[in-house]
């Protein structure tokens, strides 16, 4: 089993990628919908924003709103997918992004993300990233994040034991999610900080990543 090497060393077999945040800076367009949404339903909306990164809108509507029926929520999800889906305003790469997608391009890796198909294929496409072959969106998924469906299920295409899989995250249901899934986190940007993920880094250009003969993937923290 891969195991934790020093302080800021992991090694693994296969990694793990979650999208906004992580790869893709989307945080604006984020702030920009769900603060419509919050006005809509008359919430307070920096008190929405606090809770909406990684999981998928309608769980993140289910917490803000527990009394309301979950068919009105996947309706809004519908919606705010939508408005997301066109609004790319400010979409760009977490710095260190295109180089890291460059070095893990023949490594095992997939995408997981709380995005449906055609969000993700857009702020992809607007951040200039390589979309990994193997992508476990929120269409191929039950439950959302912090569960660890994504995540297991990632892990179970590539063909890697759970235990063997680093999970790159930005949030705090992603991180819940993957160490529910047995894995170990490299956590990347400020919100993931209080999380105590096993890594962190200020952005993707703070890692360096090795590999073996065995195919052992080696990441290590600059910072």
């Amino acid at each position: 089993m891969a195991a934790t090497t020093p302080a800021q060393q992991l090694t693994a077999r296969a990694l793990l990628l979650d999208m906004d945040g992580t790869l893709v800076n989307s945080d604006a367009v984020v702030e920009r919908c769900w603060r419509r949404w919050a006005d809509r339903q008359g919430l307070d909306a920096d008190a929405v924003l606090k809770v909406v990164h990684g999981r998928q809108g309608y769980a993140t509507m289910a917490v803000l709103l527990p009394d309301r029926p979950m068919a009105e929520n996947h309706a809004d999800n519908a919606v705010l997918l939508a408005e997301e889906t066109a609004d790319l305003d400010g979409v760009v790469p977490v710095a260190g992004a295109p180089a890291f997608m460059d070095a893990i391009t023949a490594l095992p890796h997939a995408l997981v993300t709380s995005a449906d198909v055609p969000l993700s294929r857009a702020r992809m496409g607007a951040a200039g990233l390589r979309m990994p072959e193997i992508q476990v969106t929120a269409e191929r998924v039950g439950a959302s994040k912090p569960d660890p469906e994504g995540f297991l299920k990632g892990a179970a295409e590539l063909g890697v034991d759970p235990a063997d899989c680093v999970v790159f995250e930005d949030s705090e249901a992603g991180i819940q999610a993957g160490r529910a899934a047995g894995m170990r986190i490299v956590g990347v940007g400020p919100r993931a900080a209080a999380f105590a993920p096993d890594i962190h880094v200020a952005d993707l250009t703070e890692l360096r990543i090795e590999t073996a003969e065995d195919g052992t993937i080696t990441l290590t923290a600059s910072a």
